[in-house]
């Protein structure tokens, strides 16, 4: 008797549209032809048909990872803004900060006892 498995995480599963390819996949797809084509029949006649299959390879080459390229369950783009914001946009040290309950009742402390000893000394110098 044949059998499907069926997975036990189903939000993992992603919807297909076409071709077996997600909507996502073949807006990218069609965005890397739409840009590759015209390109490569533009430099055909003037740099050669090897060159010019190379330009549309290097130029449809980033869709393509759009498309198909997924870590963790991430897209390239959100994985490539975490980059940018790691390394370029975020202070690179970032120092540990706490707040510390028992530091903020030994200030209170002390400026308890200030306030008191200006208090004390000017009632002193009232009585003088």
């Amino acid at each position: 008797m044949a059998y499907v498995s069926v997975p036990k995480d189903l939000t993992k599963i992603k919807s297909k549209v076409m071709f077996n390819l997600t909507k996502r996949q073949i807006i990218c797809f069609g965005a890397a032809v739409l840009i590759g084509l015209p390109l490569f029949f533009l430099l055909k006649d003037t740099a050669g048909t090897t060159a010019a299959a190379l330009c549309m390879v290097l130029v449809m080459l980033p869709l393509f990872l759009f498309a198909m390229y997924e870590k963790h369950g991430q897209p390239l783009e959100v994985i490539l803004r975490q980059f940018i914001e790691v390394k370029f946009i975020r202070p690179k040290e970032r120092p540990y900060q706490t707040n510390n309950f028992y530091d903020v009742v030994i200030r209170q402390h002390r400026l308890e006892k200030e306030v008191q000893a200006i208090v004390k000394g000017k009632s002193a110098g009232r009585k003088a």
